[in-house]
């Protein structure tokens, strides 16, 4: 049963990403995935004007005559929300901790995608599947969506992807854009995603707290570790912690760089106490531009 702060929660989310997902963002969301998912449809002759890029070639050089491929748009796409519940998510120093953030950005990807007609799933992962959520269409669908996403108390607390794609590509025929929402922490192995990536497009979203780089010196400070259960304590005053957290970030900064250029995804970064929407309209827009050249 659901608490009725969650459902207080959401609807403020709700009416929040509402206002905000219309005119610039949405127009942004349809120019970068309309028209991404074409089925052909047939050949017929080259006339003047059509795209000399779209000529078969092979059909040509057996009539004799040029002839061109045409396509038909796929209308029902589908999106997919990974979202990462380890226990690092549960981390937040502005008002906000990453999981909160992700679910943010949960709203606003799904209102914009069933505002465009098409499908949205979910499916939650720790080291194993904590929640999934077949795609369908529909505002009150992906309102029942967030709903279980922000009630969810994972059992798993560690981070291990195998489990998540492989249920993900047993239950999702179809092709999706993913959005594959983490902190990156604990990335695993790239070629368990890259196997995914071979059927649904992806978009890495790679959720931050600057606490998490740029520690603050206030002496001796006891730390805890969330998805071991671990505790240390450090002097975040000493030259030597800082020397350690320099090398701690740069090293994990460089295994994040290391596995979205090996998957050929640019991530989306967002950062806990701002919204999602203006990184996220920015984002498509850029998507947008790419694609057109």
């Amino acid at each position: 049963m659901l608490s009725r702060e969650i459902l207080r929660k959401i609807k403020r989310l709700e009416i929040k990403t509402s206002r905000l997902v219309e005119g610039a963002v949405a127009g942004s969301y349809l120019s970068t995935f309309k028209g991404r998912g074409i089925e052909f449809t047939e050949v017929r002759e080259y006339v003047e004007g059509d795209d000399v890029r779209a000529i078969d070639w092979n059909v040509t050089a057996r009539m004799g005559a040029p002839y061109v491929k045409t396509f038909m748009e796929e209308r029902d796409l589908t999106v997919m929300l990974m979202v990462d519940l380890s226990g690092s998510m549960e981390f937040g120093t502005i008002a906000q901790t990453k999981r909160e953030l992700a679910v943010d950005l949960c709203a606003a990807a799904g209102l914009l995608a069933v505002q465009n007609g098409d499908r949205v799933g979910l499916l939650a992962y720790t080291d194993r599947v904590e929640l999934f959520v077949p795609p369908r269409k529909g505002r009150r669908h992906v309102m029942r969506l967030l709903m279980e996403l922000a009630a969810l108390k994972p059992v798993g607390r560690t981070t291990d992807l195998a489990p998540a794609c492989g249920f993900l590509m047993r239950t999702v025929r179809t092709r999706a854009t993913l959005f594959w929402i983490s902190d990156f922490m604990e990335a695993g192995d790239v070629r368990i995603i890259k196997a995914a990536t071979r059927r649904h497009e992806l978009i890495p979203v790679l959720i931050k707290d600057r606490l998490e780089s740029e520690f603050p010196e206030v002496g001796l400070v006891e730390l805890s570790d969330p998805e071991t259960g671990g505790n240390l304590l450090v002097d975040a005053a000493s030259p030597a912690f800082a020397e350690y957290l320099r090398g701690y970030v740069e090293q994990r900064e460089n295994a994040r760089s290391a596995l979205f250029k090996a998957l050929k995804a640019e991530p989306l970064t967002l950062w806990t106490g701002a919204s999602p929407i203006n990184p996220l309209a920015r984002y498509f827009l850029r998507r947008a531009r790419l694609r057109r050249h």
